[in-house]
């Protein structure tokens, strides 16, 4: 795994240092994520659902269409979908406002990093 946000990421949240906003973000809507993998680089897109703590919708990128799954918990996002060509894709963030930040495991790709920000 490439370093950067990934290592803080899971210290923060293992030792509970990410403050949870009275409520959860808003993270409904369309995102444009820049994706960094060992295996290259590149953008998706995401349009997010939010029903409570569960995310809902759809992927939009290198490995074509999906319907991707997920939890919020304060300003913890977590979200992924199956992918036919690359096994389980997986996506760990912290949001802040209309942005958001982590680490990502694009299966048979290798892991990496993203940043992303909310479409208007």
């Amino acid at each position: 795994m490439k370093t950067g946000t990934a290592p803080f990421i899971v210290l923060a949240l293992a030792l509970g240092l990410v403050a949870a906003p009275t409520a959860a973000q808003d993270v409904a809507g369309r995102w444009v994520l820049d994706v960094n993998l060992d295996a290259g680089s590149g953008q998706a897109t995401f349009l997010f659902e939010v029903d409570g703590s569960n995310i809902t919708g759809t992927y939009g990128g290198v490995l074509g269409e999906a319907q991707i799954t997920g939890t919020i918990e304060g300003n913890v996002v977590r979200f992924g979908f199956e992918s036919a060509d690359a096994g389980e894709v997986t996506f760990d963030a912290i949001v802040e406002g209309d942005t958001m930040e982590g680490a990502c495991e694009y299966g048979l790709l290798g892991s990496g990093t993203f940043t992303g920000r909310k479409a208007g």
